[in-house]
């Protein structure tokens, strides 16, 4: 039975309910077992009950524990990139308490079973609370819809192809259509396949300088504005993932004041950096979609500013050694963020871009509330699903101390500020580091 836990001397910060207290011996949060007991400036204003443990966080922050609604934990199929269990610890560690993990395993999720299969094993890790996205396609490639009532009722969030394009017009409106239904979610990579079939980067004069062939930006915005369409056709629900160009931020804004069911989310290498982290042939900065211009990072920006982009994802994708060190043409795409994304997310607020509840909103109650998860709030009678951590901490992301089973990030080196000090899933304590 999991102890009751006094947290004390902690800024509490709730983004949906606007709380915000400062740090006092008087006052915190209260967890009892599983759940919170008491949140406020004056429950400790009698002294810490006896039954209770004390944790002092010394001025530091208390929050709900970061949700990431986009992250590959490569089980079943790919355990030598990642696993469960090792993709919970390093979500932990980057104070993520819920992940909604990707279809796209080997089975990929558009079964009962495979999704049933990442709930026990979930179940049997017990670290991180971890939901699953089901495919829209059998196989997640095809134009055949997977059966979305029984996967709704099994468990799944919602529906999507991953980090495949659902290409075929007719079956994005079939599966808007009966989605609705279950008061699901389409959630699409958007990029026209044939403008980006080959391409490794963005195009532009560094991928000519560099001999590489490019991935236009009007990939992304084709396809988009084609789903838009589709969305306006059927009055479906729709999520645009990872999106990454200043036109992409534009049509999501003008969606959303024509009325139109859409929501979109980015990732931390769009507001963070730009083509030329690619380098001299980085492969680590090799992803999908690919790192754009400096108009269109700022533009992302902007959009998280104005709450255009609704959330922020990890797009946390694994690989291993032999995938990524290999001439940049040959190279996987992708990139690890899951230790990573609440550090990156505290540099749009160190850079005056938001505060810090509109900050930690992105990555908490913002992306819940988009799938319905009962999570990334602090509600008496809630989860006592936390993190503590401390924005000012200096620290230099470095790979090679990552407890993701993969290193590949594109930060390598990077200076940051902001550190995890706790993580709190149910009441327990799952991730706390050295002094």
């Amino acid at each position: 039975m999991t102890a009751r836990v006094a947290y004390t001397n902690a800024r509490v910060i709730d983004p949906a309910s606007g709380l915000d207290n400062a740090p006092s011996d008087t006052g915190g949060l209260l967890s009892d077992g599983e759940f919170i007991q008491a949140i406020g400036p004056e429950i400790f204003s009698d002294g810490i009950p006896e039954s209770a443990v004390q944790v002092d966080c010394r001025g530091t922050i208390l929050a709900p524990g970061l949700v990431d609604i986009r992250a590959d934990l490569c089980e079943p199929g790919a355990e030598h990139k990642e696993d469960l269990e090792s993709g919970s610890r390093a979500a932990a560690a980057g104070g993520v308490t819920t992940v909604v993990a990707l279809p796209n395993t080997d089975p990929v999720i558009d079964e009962v079973s495979v999704l049933e299969f990442i709930a026990r094993r979930a179940r049997e890790v017990k670290l991180i609370k971890v939901f699953a996205h089901a495919t829209v396609t059998r196989g997640g490639n095809s134009d055949e819809l997977v059966e979305m009532g029984l996967l709704k009722h099994a468990g799944a969030v919602t529906f999507t192809d991953g980090r495949r394009t659902i290409v075929n017009a007719k079956v994005l409106s079939r599966a808007l259509k009966y989605a609705q239904a279950y008061d699901g979610v389409i959630m699409q990579h958007p990029e026209e396949p044939v403008l980006a079939q080959g391409g490794v980067m963005q195009t532009g004069e560094l991928s000519t300088r560099l001999g590489l062939p490019g991935i236009p930006a009007e990939a992304e915005i084709i396809m988009l504005q084609r789903d838009l369409k589709l969305v306006e056709m059927t009055g479906g629900r729709y999520h645009a993932s990872h999106i990454s160009t200043a036109a992409s931020v534009r049509a999501i804004a003008d969606a959303k004041a024509a009325g139109l069911n859409v929501t979109c989310d980015t990732a931390p290498p769009y507001f963070a950096l730009n083509e030329l982290a690619v380098g001299e042939y980085r492969t680590f900065a090799k992803l999908s979609p690919p790192l754009r211009r400096e108009d269109d990072r700022q533009a992302i920006v902007a959009g998280l500013a104005d709450g255009t982009i609704d959330c922020i994802a990890s797009d946390h994708a694994p690989q291993d050694q032999d995938s990524k060190r290999l001439p940049f043409e040959q190279a996987e795409f992708g990139a690890v963020g899951l230790e990573t994304l609440l550090q990156l997310t505290l540099e749009l607020r160190h850079n005056g871009h938001l505060n810090l509840p509109d900050a930690l909103a992105c990555i908490t109650y913002r992306p819940a509330d988009i799938l319905g998860l009962p999570v990334g709030r602090l509600t008496v009678g809630g989860p006592a699903d936390l993190v503590v951590f401390d924005p000012e901490r200096p620290a230099r992301i470095e790979p090679d101390r990552f407890v993701s089973k993969s290193k590949n990030s594109p930060f390598d080196g990077r200076l940051v500020q902001g550190q995890v000090l706790r993580t709190v899933v149910d009441g327990r304590t799952i991730f706390s580091a050295a002094a």
